[in-house]
């Protein structure tokens, strides 16, 4: 594990000895390439869940959680990025999450808490984006030949195949261009799904629309903080600091930029897909709406052609989502196994990354084969990962750092926003955990169907 960081550990000679910072987190990007990497790590396939959040809220609280959610992370990935630019002014540039935390809040069991919530959520992520591709693998198989004998866990083998070979991009910075298509994939095949739903939505196999809620109070409520968890995953990123690490210094503004690329990406995706999505299937949607599109019985509700387009494309960007998340973890191994004094494609260097970085992806394709329960992941994920990291941490590391006035109106939405998210994140893990035992007895090891 690293290290934690000592007395004013971020000098420029500090980070130039890092290897770490130096082949993993190089500062070369533009704020365009920053936009690319949040975009990336923001809107993927899992808007396509967003129906499927909505059917535990309804139409009025859904649109409201989302908007606020949406609105939230904005402002705290602001605030975040002026605590960055505030550090870096005062000759302590910071490129980590973790280190970050424990500067500002001066305690050295912050590092730990983040180094250990942003494991969870960069492994979480790494499973997760393995299981959906290899469901879309199969999805596209079972369409071609619908008596296929391979099993779900054989096209999960292939996309970690595929996984480890990306892998070895050395650096954030290279999966720019990567990021760039990734954005483009976004775009398109969410447009297609929207295209898909409001077909889906015309015909005469349109499903009956329910959009009615559990009828117990309890379940309800449950089912509304489970909700809320998986908005909260799909808004959140965990590694805005190591994405601003990317870019040339000085960082100033720059990430604001990419942040509103980000969030016009978001906005026409996220609510696009959510509307058209839970307009057809109201309470019956699927935890992956392509699913709901192309139903078990029964015909496709929507043209092969546009449905089998909106599927490479989901398969192609969660390789992308996959190596985005993955950087953290293999920032970690390279500043503890290479040598900053040798090449980045020395031999001492280039072996240990090819094995460990390996080692890595075998064991979330591992995982994904062996636990197919990509909903709850989401659910989980959200509530124990992202609230802490993007919706409490940056209002409490700005307000350690600006100090604003007690008397200030900043001062008390930030304080509002985290306490009301602390709530939201225990009573989010509770409902996402509750509902991860409930579903227990629906899916067995290495099964060839996801769980909803």
């Amino acid at each position: 594990m690293a290290t934690p960081p000592q007395r004013n550990p971020f000098s420029e000679s500090h980070l130039e000895s890092d290897a770490g910072a130096t082949f993993v987190l190089e500062s070369k990007g533009k704020w365009w390439h920053a936009g690319f990497h949040l975009t990336t790590a923001i809107v993927g396939p899992t808007i396509l869940t967003l129906p499927y959040a909505f059917r535990g809220l309804g139409w009025v609280l859904g649109f409201l959680c989302l908007t606020v959610l949406g609105c939230v992370t904005f402002y705290s990935y602001y605030l975040m990025s002026r605590v960055l630019e505030h550090c870096e002014k005062a000759g302590r540039r910071h490129i980590r999450f973790r280190e970050l935390a424990a500067d500002v809040l001066g305690s050295g069991w912050m590092f730990y808490f983040v180094i250990f919530i942003q494991t969870a959520i960069n492994t979480g992520v790494g499973i997760g984006a393995i299981l959906l591709a290899g469901e879309c693998l199969k999805i596209m198989y079972e369409n071609l030949s619908p008596n296929g004998s391979l099993k779900l866990y054989e096209f999960i083998a292939m996309v970690t195949v595929v996984m480890i070979v990306l892998s070895q991009l050395p650096s954030f910075h290279s999966l720019r261009h990567i990021n760039f298509a990734s954005l483009l994939l976004s775009l398109g095949y969410s447009f297609l799904v929207v295209g898909a739903c409001i077909h889906a939505g015309l015909s005469k196999n349109a499903p009956p629309r329910d959009y009615s809620l559990e009828s117990s109070s309890s379940a309800r409520a449950f089912s509304a903080f489970n909700s809320i968890s998986i908005i909260a995953a799909i808004f959140g990123n965990g590694i805005l600091p190591e994405i601003q690490a990317t870019l040339a210094p000085p960082a100033t503004g720059k990430i604001v930029k990419g942040l509103l690329m980000c969030y016009t990406v978001a906005f026409f995706t996220f609510y696009s897909a959510a509307i058209s999505g839970y307009w057809v299937f109201g309470n019956k949607s699927n935890s992956n709406i392509l699913k709901s599109l192309m139903p078990d019985e029964g015909p496709s509700l929507a043209p092969t052609i546009v449905l089998g387009l909106a599927v490479v494309f989901v398969l192609l960007q969660l390789l992308a989502i996959g190596l985005v998340y993955s950087q953290v973890a293999y920032e970690i191994m390279e500043k503890q196994s290479a040598d900053v004094k040798q090449g980045m494609f020395s031999k001492r260097n280039l072996i240990p990354r090819l094995i460990l970085r390996s080692l890595y992806v075998i064991f979330c394709g591992f995982m994904a084969a062996m636990l197919p329960f990509f909903g709850d992941i989401s659910a989980v994920v959200g509530a124990i990962g992202f609230i802490p990291l993007d919706f409490i941490l940056p209002m409490l590391l700005y307000n350690m750092t600006y100090k604003p006035s007690r008397s200030s109106l900043t001062y008390w939405i930030n304080l509002f926003i985290i306490i009301t998210f602390t709530g939201v994140g225990i009573m989010g893990s509770f409902s996402s955990v509750r509902k991860l035992v409930l579903d227990a007895n629906k899916f067995k090891l290495f099964s060839s169907n996801v769980v909803d």
